[in-house]
């Protein structure tokens, strides 16, 4: 089902200026900082600059002023270091905001348009596809296989599928599409947003000190103790034997500084600043000085096989029928049962992919010049991608009955619904086991000769006959290998996490190099 097809015209042009004037813009207005100010407060909260800033007030007192300046010196060129890096860091993040602002797709007057995102108004028809981010809050009008990721809302990492009249009908804006495309009819835009009203609730929380922060902290406390406690000792005695109110402080503040290491915080400070400013030089944009401490004291990173070790290009590499059990690439793929096994991955397709794989199958089909029937054809059911493991299903209807029931999923959800034998299963599973050694991404492909005019509500419930197996290739990163073994210089442990095959995972691992690959 293509969305051109629909007969939602959306709002017209005066429908879209009167609910601007009701309800605004779609910006979320923030808490008002002043940036400056508050850079320089929080400098003076910082323990480092506070030790500094006591133990260069004691050398004035003690009448040393060259080591009084020289600390003093030292504190305003940390802190100038400090405020020029977040004030350049702070221009480059807006400048960053308004280059990416993101765009929308909206029907309006009946006409599908691009605008940008914080003019959509209540009541636009917001078009959702696969990668983007859902730019206002909103519930379902059309929708197909549409999954969305809610982890910024919900914290849950797994995508939800949402349909029209269903419970998981509403979608918020920040969320991003996981799958298929979606129209949503907006219902909340801005500060009115649930998203919004989360960054709100959450302005007044105090930022957490980072590990550096509480260990110099602990320090700084012991250190003033034992000096407090030392100064009024030798304080005490020297007045005692002296009788001379001045002298005596002079000699306890002299011993004090001796326990004072004005040293480390200025070197600390002044390394993570330096820090700051190389990162900075590299094009990395750096909030906070901090963040080079987050950095440095980093020893594992966890990283995503799809799209991050990997291109995230698609293209089917192999195929795998079950009645002659052979693996064979595609451009070997000439006779008509090999051809059919991609036109019944064609049906099981949308009319538009967006999935990576769909795209893939589209070139595939396109390569082999089959023809395409599907115009003869009209869709009557549609079965989304669900279950875990996840399959779907088509089912299509031509003008004098013919029908034609094509399912793509996972190998394992395919096995589950299909007429095997033990033998047949057992030569299914060798192919799986061969192809993700390999490193390869798999999909199983069925029909069904359903007649009865009465479908049953699950898919599962359906029998399948088990037409073969796509292997699709999707080869790493040119540079990832390169950024691998940086991370190992490092001494930062590497992890893949991925919900594909471990055998493929094994199998990528060891193209990039990746250390212990045997055990991914």
């Amino acid at each position: 089902m293509s969305f051109y097809d629909l007969k939602i015209k959306g709002l017209t042009s005066q429908e879209v200026i009167n609910s601007r004037k009701n309800y605004g813009y779609n910006l979320i207005d923030y808490k008002k900082e002043y940036i400056f100010l508050k850079g320089i407060l929080g400098l003076f909260k910082e323990p480092m600059i506070i030790l500094l800033f006591i133990a260069s007030s004691i050398y004035f007192l003690n009448g040393k002023f060259g080591d009084g300046l020289f600390l003093s010196a030292a504190i305003v060129l940390i802190s100038t270091i400090s405020l020029y890096q977040e004030s350049r860091s702070r221009n480059a993040i807006e400048k960053l905001k308004k280059f990416t602002k993101a765009k929308a797709k909206v029907i309006r007057n009946g006409v599908i348009t691009t605008v940008k995102s914080e003019e959509l108004v209540i009541g636009d028809s917001l078009i959702a596809e696969e990668g983007t981010v859902i730019a206002a809050d909103g519930f379902i009008e059309e929708s197909n296989d549409f999954s969305v990721n809610e982890s910024i809302i919900t914290g849950e990492s797994l995508s939800v599928f949402k349909e029209k009249n269903k419970q998981q009908e509403l979608v918020y804006y920040g969320t991003s599409v996981s799958s298929g495309m979606a129209i949503i009819k907006i219902t909340a835009i801005g500060n009115f947003t649930q998203l919004a009203k989360i960054g709100k609730s959450i302005e007044s929380i105090k930022e957490e000190k980072t590990p550096l922060e509480l260990q110099v902290n602990n320090f700084l406390i012991k250190m003033v103790i034992a000096g407090a406690i030392v100064l009024t000792i030798v304080w005490l005695v020297n007045l005692y034997i002296s009788k001379d109110l001045l002298d005596s402080l002079t000699y306890s503040l002299t011993l004090a500084m001796s326990i004072l290491p004005e040293e480390i915080p200025v070197s600390l400070t002044t390394f993570m600043a330096l820090g700051a400013w190389r990162l900075m030089k590299m094009g990395i944009v750096v909030k906070q000085i901090k963040t080079v401490e987050t950095l440095g004291s980093a020893t594992v990173i966890c990283i995503d096989k799809t799209g991050t070790i990997t291109e995230n290009k698609m293209d089917v590499a192999k195929i795998y029928l079950l009645n002659n059990d052979k693996i064979i690439d595609l451009e070997n793929a000439e006779s008509q049962a090999e051809k059919e096994l991609i036109n019944l991955s064609m049906w099981a397709s949308e009319t538009i992919p967006y999935d990576e794989m769909e795209k893939a199958i589209y070139q595939a089909f396109y390569k082999l010049k089959i023809k395409d029937e599907r115009n003869s054809y009209k869709m009557i059911h549609e079965y989304p991608l669900s279950g875990k493991p996840p399959m779907m299903t088509h089912i299509f209807e031509n003008a004098i009955g013919n029908r034609i029931i094509a399912a793509k999923g996972a190998p394992e959800a395919l096995l589950a619904v299909s007429k095997l034998t033990l033998s047949e299963k057992d030569m299914i599973l060798r192919a799986v086991n061969t192809l993700a050694k390999a490193g390869y991404r798999i999909l199983g492909v069925g029909w069904s000769n359903f007649k009865a005019k009465i479908l049953p509500e699950n898919q599962t419930e359906l029998i399948f006959n088990f037409s073969g197996l796509l292997a699709f290739h999707d080869p790493p990163k040119a540079n990832i290998s390169e950024v691998i073994k940086k991370f190992y210089e490092a001494g930062i442990s590497v992890k893949i996490i991925t919900g594909d095959y471990s055998a493929t995972t094994k199998s990528i691992a060891k193209q990039i190099g990746f250390n212990n690959s045997e055990t991914c």
